[in-house]
């Protein structure tokens, strides 16, 4: 089915597509929830001869620093009973649900359930498995993908297309756990681990808020504008050649406002979480971008309307649970 708006149009997965989404969204949930019981036991328990009596340690995976539990006894040896039974499930499953992960991306090719761009989805991972997610939402064009996930279909070509990712960073949660899940990845600074996922991604000269890669890709940075003693200019981290996040008009309006988590899929079949703004929020966003932004663009304000019709019209028809603006 086609439906058209104001010559919008978007297209419907076919009823297997739909299916297989469906199937490998569950697959996917189920794979998140596998990682997370596996990270709270990451690390070791071993028993240490010290003096005349055995104690219990405690190692952690990330640094290496061991912690005696108390010596043995039957409540230490349930301790450690306890550990090795989680972890030995844990792994097991996560490695079936990592297999089954894998059967979904090969349908989820073989289908055409997805569409996304694979280096969006490749970054998402790796934000995700640095645990960076949570520091960052992904606004502007790039946030389509999560809704017309959600709506189970294809947005045309002319709405989606873009050449850049924009990443508002949630200035307000706690920058030294930010900094130290980035030294958790061995690298010196955030721009390190955009390198993991293409390692041609370099600092704009002159604009240090973007980063682009070999291919014309880029990765904004942005924040909401200074106040309540906010530093302003505002660095991602100390190191010299990183990221300075670039203020964006009501930015904090779209921080403070609901979110929308979203698994998406890329065409290369991989798939991976997005959070962004709610459809609504976006939504006003753009007709505001459009209507009320004083130095845009002419043609990026008629783009900023169609995007908000299109919206709009989707959240009408293929969101009705969720609020219209």
């Amino acid at each position: 089915m086609i439906n058209i708006l104001k010559n919008i149009m978007w297209r419907e997965l076919s009823p297997d597509a739909q299916r297989q989404f469906i199937d490998a969204q569950s697959t996917f949930t189920a794979w998140e929830a596998a990682v997370k019981e596996a990270a709270a036991v990451r690390g070791s328990m071993l028993w240490r001869q010290i003096n005349e009596g055995e104690y219990l340690i405690r190692t952690t995976a990330a640094s290496g620093a061991q912690t005696s539990l108390g010596p043995r006894s039957a409540e230490t040896e349930k301790v450690f009973n306890r550990f090795v039974e989680r972890k030995t499930m844990a792994q097991r499953r996560l490695a079936g649900l990592r297999t089954a992960l894998e059967r979904h991306q090969k349908m989820n090719r073989a289908l055409y359930v997805g569409r996304a761009p694979k280096l969006l989805v490749d970054i998402l991972t790796r934000l995700a498995k640095s645990g960076l997610s949570e520091h960052f939402v992904v606004i502007g064009t790039h946030a389509l993908y999560a809704y017309e996930a959600a709506a189970g279909v294809f947005l045309d070509n002319d709405v989606t297309a873009t050449q850049d990712i924009d990443l508002l960073w949630d200035t307000r949660k706690n920058r030294v756990s930010f900094i130290t899940n980035i030294k958790r990845t061995e690298e010196p600074h955030f721009l390190g681990v955009l390198r993991k996922v293409d390692k041609t991604f370099r600092l704009v000269e002159g604009d240090p808020s973007k980063a682009i890669n070999s291919d014309g890709f880029e990765v904004d940075i942005l924040r909401r504008e200074a106040h309540e003693g906010d530093p302003n200019p505002l660095q991602v981290t100390d190191h010299d050649d990183d990221f300075y996040a670039m203020q964006a008009r009501r930015a904090g309006v779209l921080l403070n406002g609901p979110r929308m988590s979203q698994m998406i899929v890329a065409t290369s079949g991989h798939m991976a979480r997005t959070i962004t703004i709610s459809p609504t929020a976006f939504v006003k966003f753009k007709r505001w971008m459009a209507d009320e932004s004083p130095d845009r663009d002419t043609q990026k304000r008629t783009r900023d309307r169609m995007q908000a019709d299109v919206i709009e019209q989707l959240i009408e028809e293929r969101l009705p649970h969720l609020e219209k603006p």
